[in-house]
């Protein structure tokens, strides 16, 4: 059999050696009656994999039936896959077959199986190991000639070490692996892929096909595609449709491409520690505090300029902070600290009076180092905390182990 008469027969876009590969595998194993475990993201096309299985088997002509594990809800999963009896549970009103009965002599397809819950695993590996299967609400046993073909996006092997999935199922499953590569691995096909949809969703709409432009074909091929085929007939089609120009721009291709300014795209990113968050927070918070202290100054320089030589009334925060940055810029011979209240006098601002400075004269500047603000702002949040340095971090923002760091950076004797 020709790879190439599966992909037409089926539909298939593609000349992955990869996506060959897999195709190859699925047509050899389709002759035995060997359970198959088809892996693979989602929306890969693992359904179309486990119906080209069915296809060329011996149970062609017999029912192909295809279940979606995830969607049907844990209370009845047993009761569509094996059946039930009559007044077996509540609303059982009547004895019903399940899929593994229907299809006899057919093959089932076992959608993300790796979401059947434990108890079904157990029943499933009975029908596996000795094709037998009872019906909720019965004790008589049944058999079952169905072939198993089964598909997942989970990672199997990590669900068993979570005791999510039981190993023996696997195994049994995983007889042979068919395991289908993402669309970002499979090169030049993405292209080709969005031309038989262009082309596709054109004929279907009656409309001229949309062309992609050299910049949106780079786009197209550097996008991670989550999704994969699926999505990618999905921007196909939304694009076909919305747009108006038929030649297509990496600009207007990117506002089809959920993510890809940030996390879709493939990139290198260095993880942040989370020390590295800490000590962000902690300049943060230093930001912050100098950007109050400027907001306050900025409301007190125009109060004065508004009302030179009239009477002033502060707020509770501009005496705070009045006197806190006092307390700050204090020098012995320099300034001295005042307290400010309500009831403090201040004395009108002068427009006409400016201050004279000698040339033997320096003037005190604040230091607008990070640094200094910071190592200002631990040694305040010790004394405040009496030394206790895990008080002292809590009031920073920050973990232990950042202010000990930062203790012994700046020396900090306490």
């Amino acid at each position: 059999m020709n790879i190439q008469d599966i992909k037409n027969r089926f539909g298939i876009i593609g000349n992955s050696p990869m996506l060959d590969r897999a195709l190859d595998t699925a047509w050899r194993v389709a002759a035995t009656d060997l359970s198959v475990l088809i892996t693979g993201e989602s929306g890969t096309g693992k359904e179309v994999f486990s119906k080209v299985i069915h296809h060329y088997s011996s149970r062609k002509h017999g029912s192909f039936i295809a279940v979606n594990c995830g969607a049907i809800p844990e209370g009845t999963i047993d009761s569509e896959l094996f059946g039930h009896e009559k007044g077996s549970f509540t609303g059982a009103n009547e004895a019903r077959k399940g899929y593994f009965e229907v299809a006899g002599g057919g093959t089932i397809f076992l959608d993300e199986v790796a979401e059947l819950p434990l108890q079904t695993q157990v029943r499933l590996l009975r029908v596996l190991e000795t094709g037998e299967f009872i019906k909720v609400g019965s004790s008589k046993v049944q058999k079952t000639d169905v072939r198993i073909v089964a598909a997942t996006n989970v990672n199997i092997p990590e669900a068993i070490e979570k005791g999510k999935f039981r190993e023996d199922l696997y195994y049994r499953l995983n007889t042979v692996p068919v395991h289908i590569p993402s669309l970002r691995d499979r090169g030049d096909d993405i292209q080709l892929l969005f031309r038989k949809f262009a082309a596709d969703f054109a004929e279907r709409y009656k409309m001229p096909s949309v062309k992609l432009a050299p910049d949106a074909q780079q786009l197209l091929l550097s996008y991670r595609w989550p999704g994969n085929v699926r999505q990618l007939k999905n921007v196909t089609e939304q694009i076909s449709i919305i747009e108006n120009e038929r030649l297509i721009g990496a600009a207007i291709l990117a506002n089809y491409l959920p993510g890809q300014n940030g996390s879709m795209l493939p990139s290198l990113v260095k993880q942040e520690s989370p020390a590295d968050f800490s000590e962000r927070e902690l300049l943060y918070k230093v930001l912050f505090d100098m950007r109050k202290d400027m907001v306050e100054l900025k409301k007190l320089m125009i109060e004065l300029l508004q009302h030179p030589g009239g009477e002033i009334s502060f707020s509770d925060q501009s005496h705070q902070t009045i006197n806190r940055l006092y307390s700050e810029v204090a020098q012995p011979g320099y300034y001295q600290p005042v307290q400010v209240t309500s009831e403090t006098p201040i004395q009108p601002y002068n427009t006409q009076v400016q201050p004279v400075i000698t040339e033997h004269e320096e003037v005190a500047e604040e230091s607008l180092s990070l640094d200094e603000r910071e190592k200002e702002l631990i040694i305040k949040a010790l004394e405040k905390c009496r030394g206790r340095r895990k008080n002292a971090a809590k009031e920073l923002g920050i973990s232990e182990r950042t202010l000990y760091r930062k203790i012994k950076e700046y020396g900090i004797d306490l």
